[in-house]
């Protein structure tokens, strides 16, 4: 029989349990005392009480937790002075906050705080009364804002109601500035601050003024965080007469492989009044771009640009500020590259476009491109292992290929098709040879020779024309080439002498002479030469269809040159200052004094060129002397033309001295002195007693150990009264002599000094000036002035004379949250109308 069995006929249990109220278990503890009501459901945490919660932090004086209402109140405790410590400290996730007072709502996740103060994204915020929602949203009754530190604050901005967004933003309503507390007749509609992490698109506000273009708006525009790797700033200025400018500026960074940054800047100027004579319009640009490779990226290639391509007038035109300290440069360069080196061969290429350009002459120079195919220098007679052990095997061979393409315009004709129709190009074969041979042990002679291959697609022709009476030049196109060859040896060695003391601080004196002889060969290639009339009579002339080429055109005369060089060292060994030390120092008294000179040995007359002569020295470890002049061994007629004929026996000196040129630099700055003051004190120091020189200049080095207190504030004052102003000061002087035509003048005589001087911790002031004693006249003068406000920066820029007097003053605050608050004034330089 089947047996019934009793089966549960409740499906669902149909009693409701109570929802747990707190989601987790809130972690607790006090310092003296936890005082738990039962009955009320409280709970009162006395001195140094904390409380943990999710992610709620909150440390205070006394906590007080009502389990029935879901609430933390948390204030400050009253110590026996009556002082208010132990202040409520809150932090949710990574926003953290002091205030007198809170109420903390588990169940709603929000809290009311009284007295608060917080920091968001840099900026100190202080209100009365604060609600702080559940996702962080902050609303403030009362706030003000500040970046200052300080116990007394520098300024603040105080905001009726505010809404903080934390890493989004902070809205306000009607806010003012206060500067120490005082408030100031400042006030703005609205208050709004940015608070995103890293980079964030958004505004860039302009800054305003008037120059002679009339009132502006410059640098004002947006700024796009396009993504991690890119940025791209798009800023315009805007002057009531009409002109206006546009900028692009982009900056790139890949992490360990490449970065760099990109600028376009462009301006349409107005001057003058339109109807009238002055009325001109401009239109100039400027183009920047650097490219870095990091060198972990590719170990055997490199791509590199530096790019500064404009018109010539672009920075002497502009009113810009961004563009006001580049109006002194004369010259704009760029260049871009790409190297390979191609792994277990000799042969690497090297790709580059170039740019030179002259901003006061409008001359461009580009060559576009240059291409170099380079092989390393190899030894095909060497032994498989590699050994050299004779003339024959030491043999080496090097070849390099280069392909050119230059261009020369101006302004006016660029990227015209006059630019590309004078273009030359051309391309270059070069194969050397040489090797080492030791002779008499001491002298290594270096025999050499090379051969080049040069090819053209563009040569000229020559033609008399008769009835204008004149030469008529044409340009062919067509492959054309042409073939030099060349040879030379050159001897060298090395001679020391030494000359040593035994007395003295001077231990030896070393001179180190490193004389040369090379002889070059270069034969006559006439035959690449032809004749033309060039007059009515029937007079000639010669010419080489490959003149005018990029790499130049065959030798017509035999070259048979000598070069005669001597390099000069002189080096002492001295007793260091220092006692202590056994070693004697080495010290360079001249670090090169040379000579050179040529001899043509088949020239006609005046074989012997000018010697030149450098030289170069430091003394006193700041001054740097540079020097160089040119010998002439010929005399000169009252023209001033050379004559065949020595100076010496024209009743001259053995050379006459044709130009010279001495520049002097000399650094200076207070721990110059300071290094002497202490080596000074060294030399005069005992080890248990302090000199009376140690006091007055204020070196405590000995102090503190073995010392009383009074003594230790003594030496605390002498040090504040002899405090050390930090200032260097950077001298060059320059002259040059000029006894070309025997005018005997002083050509350059000049002057030059920049330096700072820090007045104290946060003023400082940076100069830059000159004379002209032969111009008598002042150079560029410059002087700066900056006043570190603490929260505050002050900077004023003033050039004081010249074509480009100008000034520049500026004050705002240093933290870039609130950047925008800043006041700055400029007086332009003057329009120039000739």
């Amino acid at each position: 029989m089947p047996i019934n069995i009793a089966q549960d006929t409740i499906k669902k249990d149909t009693l409701n349990l109570p929802k747990e109220l707190l989601e987790t278990i809130i972690k607790d503890k006090a310092k003296d005392y936890k005082d738990n009501d039962f009955l009320n459901r409280k709970a009162i945490l006395y001195n140094e009480a904390e409380l943990y919660y999710q992610d709620i932090e909150l440390k205070s004086g006394i906590i007080t937790i009502d389990y029935a209402k879901n609430l933390a109140y948390a204030r400050g405790i009253i110590d026996s002075l009556g002082n208010y410590t132990q202040r409520p400290f809150f932090k949710q996730g990574n926003q953290e906050s002091e205030q007198d007072s809170l109420v903390y709502n588990f169940k709603s996740k929000k809290a009311v705080i009284y007295n608060i103060d917080t920091e968001q994204d840099g900026m100190l915020m202080n209100a009365q009364k604060m609600k702080r929602e559940n996702d962080s949203t902050i609303y403030m009754n009362k706030a003000e804002i500040t970046t200052s530190k300080k116990e007394k604050r520098d300024y603040y901005i105080r905001v009726n109601n505010i809404k903080v967004i934390p890493e989004k933003k902070a809205v306000g309503g009607l806010s003012q500035l206060f500067i120490a507390d005082v408030p100031t007749p400042i006030t703005f509609p609205f208050f709004y601050v940015p608070l995103t992490k890293g980079r964030a698109s958004g505004l860039l506000l302009p800054t305003w003024g008037d120059n002679n273009r009339g009132y502006f708006f410059q640098n004002g525009g947006f700024y796009f965080a396009i993504n991690d790797y890119v940025d791209l700033a798009v800023t315009g200025d805007i002057y009531t007469n009409g002109s206006w400018g546009l900028r692009f500026d982009s900056n790139y960074k890949n992490r360990y492989k490449f970065g760099g940054r990109f600028s376009l800047r462009f301006e349409n100027l107005i001057n003058g009044q339109r109807g009238l004579s002055n009325f001109s319009k401009t239109n100039n640009f400027n183009l920047t771009w650097s490219h870095n490779q990091d060198a972990k990226a590719s170990p055997n290639s490199k791509f590199s640009a530096s790019v500064n391509f404009g018109t010539s007038q672009f920075f002497r035109q502009s009113l810009n500020e961004l563009n006001t300290p580049s109006f002194l440069n004369n010259t704009l360069n760029s260049s871009i590259s790409y190297f390979k080196n191609f792994v277990n061969t000799p042969f690497s290429i090297n790709a580059a476009l170039t740019h030179s350009q002259n901003t006061n002459t409008n001359v461009i120079n580009m060559s576009l491109p240059n291409l170099n195919v380079n092989m390393d220098r190899i030894y095909p007679f060497a032994l498989k292992d590699g050994a050299k052990k004779n003339p024959i095997q030491n043999i080496g061979l090097t070849y390099s290929m280069s392909l050119q393409n230059d261009i020369q315009t101006n302004d006016a004709d660029f990227l015209k098709a006059k630019m590309f129709d004078e273009a030359r190009s051309g391309v270059q074969h070069n194969i050397a040879i040489n090797t080492n041979i030791k002779a008499l042990k001491y002298i290594t002679l270096s025999p050499s020779a090379s051969y080049k291959d040069i090819w053209y697609l563009k040569t000229i022709n020559k033609n008399y024309d008769a009835q204008n009476n004149e030469i008529v030049t044409d340009t062919l196109n067509g492959f054309e080439s042409f073939r030099t060859y060349s040879g030379g040896v050159s001897a060298a060695t090395i001679i020391y002498g030494m000359f040593n003391f035994k007395k003295g601080k001077i231990k030896a004196l070393k001179h180190t002479m490193k004389p040369s002889v090379s002889y070059n060969y270069t034969p006559d290639f006439g035959f690449y030469y032809e004749d033309v009339q060039n007059n009515v009579h029937g007079d000639t002339e010669q010419f080489s269809r490959f003149d005018g080429g990029v790499f130049g055109a065959p030798s017509r005369n035999l070259s048979q040159n000598l070069s005669f060089a001597l390099r000069n060292l002189f080096e002492a060994k001295v007793k260091d200052r220092d006692s202590t030390k056994t070693e004697y120092k080495k010290l360079t008294l001249l670090n090169n004094l040379d000579f050179s000179a040529n001899y043509n040995m088949v020239a006609d007359s005046l074989k012997w060129s000018v010697m030149r002569m450098t030289a170069s020295t430091k003394l006193f470890e700041s001054l740097n002397l540079n020097f160089n002049a040119t010998f002439d061994p010929y005399a000169i007629n009252a023209s001033g033309r050379r004559l065949n004929t020595f100076n010496i026996k024209n009743g001259g000196s053995l050379f006459r001295l044709t130009n010279a040129v001495l520049n002097a630099s000399y650094n200076l700055s207070n721990e110059t002195f300071s290094k002497k003051k202490n080596s000074k004190n060294s030399t005069n120091t005992s080890t248990n007693s302090t000199t009376d020189d140690e006091s007055q200049f204020g070196d405590d080095s000995n102090f503190g150990k073995n010392q009383n207190n009074e003594e230790k504030e003594e030496t605390k004052l002498v040090k504040l009264f002899n405090s050390t102003i930090p200032w260097k000061l950077n001298l060059n002087y320059n002259i040059g002599y000029s006894n070309l035509n025997r005018e005997q003048e002083i050509a350059i005589n000049t002057v030059r000094f920049t330096g700072t001087l820090e007045l104290t911790p946060k003023w400082s002031i940076n100069y830059s000036s000159g004379y002209d004693i032969k111009g008598k006249g002042l150079s560029y003068t410059r002087l700066g002035f900056a006043r570190d406000l603490d929260s505050w920066r002050m900077n004023f820029s003033w050039t004081p004379f010249g074509d480009n007097a100008a000034y520049y003053f500026f004050i705002g605050v240093k933290a870039s949250t609130l950047s925008d608050l800043k006041y700055d004034q400029r007086k332009v330089p003057d329009q120039r109308l000739f």
